[in-house]
């Protein structure tokens, strides 16, 4: 069975593609020429629902999406949604963390906790009216300066 992966980041292909099950196909969306979809939802849900549904629609196939990003409970929550964009439509992964390690320079301890959060849905058809949505959290404290591989963009 063939599934869209409703995403243009390699490395999030390959993630997705590396665990699915035996007997799933994943499908670059665009292999298929759908197009890139704006991202307008408010929660992470809304914007996984919004890029599957659209990969879908264009590829007459099953479509997964996920949306995730970084939610600092000192920040209100922020930048959620806008993790990928927070300093600008086309900022970098390193624009992204050096405006968050500013806006924290002066904040300690438990006072940076945060946490990944992830949405993923999956349409088996664009009129689906009942598509899977799962989500998860992972929890921690942001630290003082960036570590790791920048696999994740924070």
């Amino acid at each position: 069975m063939r599934i869209v992966i409703a995403s243009s980041n390699p490395g999030k292909l390959k993630e997705i593609a590396d665990i699915l099950p035996t007997g799933l196909e994943a499908i670059p969306q665009s292999t298929l020429g759908v197009p890139d979809v704006e991202e307008t939802g408010k929660t992470f849900i809304e914007n996984a629902l919004i890029k599957a549904r659209n990969a879908s629609l264009h590829s007459n196939l099953p479509a997964l999406a996920d949306d995730s990003g970084l939610e600092v409970d000192y920040l209100g929550g922020s930048p959620g949604v806008y993790s990928a964009r927070y300093a600008g439509p086309d900022a970098t992964d390193v624009e992204n963390i050096d405006k968050l390690l500013h806006q924290l320079e002066d904040v300690t301890g438990q006072d940076r906790s945060a946490r990944f959060h992830c949405a993923i849905a999956l349409f088996h058809n664009a009129d689906d009216p009942h598509p899977i949505i799962c989500e998860g959290s992972w929890e921690g404290l942001i630290q003082s300066q960036p570590t790791g591989d920048y696999g994740f963009g924070y």
